[in-house]
C-alpha cells in the first residue's frame, strides 16, 4: 500500500526498460487477435452515466467550452514541468508527481482482474498511467461502482520491489515507499490526485464487434488515496498517451504502435470507436498524412502546424512556441488532444484568421452568448456563408467542414471553436469531429480520412 516519503531511484536504462515490458506482455486471449475496437463514450452523450437530462445541449456544450480553458491551463502547467523535470536529469527534486488534467472528454470501459470487475474510466491522450480506485481505501471520492479488490482477483500482481523493471519505468510518476514498496502519485490541475501500488493484472475490453479481448500483465496503479473532482460515475484514467506507462506504449507490441479513434458528433446516438493494432489502419482515397512528433521529456502527441487557409488566404502560423525540451531546432507546435473540446492557436496568429473569417463569412455578427468568450459568432440562417477553411500542416492539408469549426452554441446562433490562447496550442476535439484519425507510433504520422464516424465499425 501507498506510504509517504518517497525514496529517489538510482539511474537506469530505459531502453533495457521498454524492452523487458515488450517481453511480459502476453499476446491477446479469447480469440488471438493482433487487433480490436472498442467503444468511447461521450460524457455528454445519452449513453454516459454522467449524462443529465435535465441540461440542455447547449448547456452541456457551455460546459465542455469551460472544461477546455481549464485543460488547456493545465496542459501548459504540465510542459513546463516536463520540461524542468527532464532539465533536472531525474535528480532527487525531479521525483515528485506528474501534473495532468482530469477533464477529458470521453468513457471507456474496461474490466480488470480474475474475475473481471467493470470499470468504467475517463480515456485521455493526455495521460500516462492507468488507475483505477482499489480496496482497502484510505481515502477514495464516492464511486457508484464497487471499488475494485485485488485479493479477489487470482491475476493481480503487486510490484513489490522498488527495483523491479516496472518501478523505474517513469520515475515522473513511480515512487519508491519506505520498507521497499513501490507506489505512484498523479497530481492533477485541478488539486485531484491519486497514490497507491504499481501492479498488474488481466486487462479485458469489450470489442464493439462483439465478445471480449483480453490482455494479461498490464500495468496500472491501485489507487488507495484519492480525491478531488471526479465523478461518482467514473472509477479512474485509461492512459492513452505516448509515456512508458500508458496502455499505448504497454500494448506496443501487440498493437504495433497503431491506433485510431473516430469521434461522432455530439448529439449522435451512437458511440464513437477507438480501434488497436490492425483495426487501427487508416488507409484509402481521401487519407491525408503528417508527421507525429515526440518532445523529450513529455508525451503529448506533436503535430507542425503551418497555418489555416481561409478561403484562398493563408494565414501563416504566428507565435508558436516550439513547446521543445530539448532542442529548439525539434518540430511540432501543436498537441493533438481528444480531451479538449476547442481548439487553441496563438493569439498573434488568431488577429489574422479572425479577420479573414469575418470578412469572407456572409452573415449577421451576434454576441458570444456562452459566457466562454467565442469571439465570432453568426445567426444561423439560410444566408450564413462560411468559407472554406483548411488546417496547413508542414506535409498536407486537412479540409475543415464547417461543422469542425463552428458548433450551434444555443438556438439559431453558430460560434467559431478555434479560439486565442497565450499558452499551449491544442488541436481539440470539435475539429476532430467525422475524420477517422490514426496514430503510427512505429512509423512516427497521424493520418486523417473524412468518416461518416456514426457508420465506423
Amino acid at each position: 500500500m501507498a506510504r509517504n516519503c518517497p525514496v529517489p531511484f538510482s539511474s537506469f536504462s530505459k531502453l533495457s526498460l521498454l524492452v523487458f515490458i515488450n517481453l511480459i506482455l502476453y499476446p491477446f486471449t479469447e480469440g488471438q487477435t493482433s487487433g480490436f475496437s472498442t467503444h468511447l463514450i461521450h460524457r455528454d452523450s445519452p449513453k454516459s452515466p454522467l449524462y443529465n437530462p435535465s441540461d440542455s445541449n447547449f448547456e452541456r456544450l457551455h460546459e465542455a467550452f469551460h472544461r477546455s480553458f481549464a485543460r488547456a491551463q493545465y496542459f501548459n502547467k504540465r510542459i513546463s514541468h516536463s520540461r524542468s523535470k527532464l532539465l533536472s536529469h531525474f535528480s532527487s527534486d525531479s521525483i515528485q508527481s506528474n501534473i495532468t488534467s482530469v477533464t477529458g472528454d470521453y468513457l471507456i470501459k474496461v474490466s480488470i482482474g480474475t474475475p473481471a470487475v467493470d470499470v468504467l474510466a475517463i480515456a485521455d491522450t493526455g495521460s500516462d498511467l492507468t488507475w483505477t480506485q482499489c480496496r482497502p481505501c484510505i481515502q477514495c471520492f464516492k464511486q457508484d461502482a464497487p471499488l475494485f479488490d485485488p485479493s479477489k482477483s487470482t491475476t493481480y500482481e503487486q510490484v513489490l520491489s522498488c527495483h523491479a523493471p516496472l518501478c523505474r519505468l517513469d520515475p515522473g510518476i513511480t515512487v519508491c515507499y519506505p520498507g521497499n514498496i513501490c507506489g505512484y502519485g498523479v497530481a492533477y490541475g485541478d488539486k485531484s490526485f491519486s497514490d497507491g501500488d504499481v501492479a498488474t493484472d488481466t486487462f479485458t475490453f469489450e470489442s464493439s464487434s462483439g465478445g471480449n479481448i483480453s490482455i494479461a500483465n498490464v500495468a496500472f496503479g491501485c489507487g488507495h488515496q484519492n480525491g478531488g473532482t471526479f465523478e461518482e460515475t467514473s472509477s479512474g484514467i485509461v492512459g492513452l498517451s505516448r509515456g512508458a506507462l500508458s496502455i499505448i506504449r504497454q500494448l506496443n507490441a501487440s498493437i504495433a504502435g497503431k491506433f485510431s479513434y473516430c469521434l461522432v458528433p455530439r448529439d449522435s446516438n451512437f458511440s464513437s470507436k477507438i480501434h488497436f493494432g490492425t483495426n487501427a489502419v487508416v488507409s484509402g482515397p481521401g487519407v491525408v498524412s503528417t508527421t507525429l512528433y515526440k518532445k523529450a521529456g513529455d508525451t503529448y502527441y506533436y503535430l507542425d502546424l503551418v497555418g489555416f487557409s481561409v478561403g484562398n488566404t493563408t494565414i501563416p502560423y504566428q507565435g508558436f512556441t516550439k513547446l521543445d525540451n530539448s532542442s529548439p531546432d525539434d518540430e511540432g507546435n501543436v498537441v493533438l488532444d481528444s480531451g479538449t473540446t476547442l481548439t487553441f492557436v496563438p493569439r498573434q496568429m488568431y488577429q489574422p484568421f479572425e479577420s479573414e473569417i469575418i470578412d469572407l463569412t456572409k452573415g449577421t455578427r451576434v454576441p458570444d452568448p456562452t459566457g466562454a468568450d467565442l469571439r465570432v459568432c453568426y445567426n444561423k440562417d439560410n444566408n450564413l456563408q462560411i468559407p472554406k477553411i483548411v488546417a496547413v500542416f508542414l506535409d498536407a492539408d486537412l479540409i475543415l467542414p464547417p461543422n469542425n469549426t463552428f458548433a450551434e452554441v444555443s438556438d439559431g446562433v453558430v460560434c467559431l471553436t478555434i479560439v486565442p490562447s497565450d499558452d499551449t496550442p491544442i488541436l481539440g476535439n470539435q475539429l476532430q469531429i467525422n475524420f477517422l484519425i490514426g496514430y503510427d507510433l512505429v512509423n512516427g504520422t497521424v493520418s486523417f480520412l473524412p468518416t461518416d464516424c456514426t457508420k465506423n465499425h
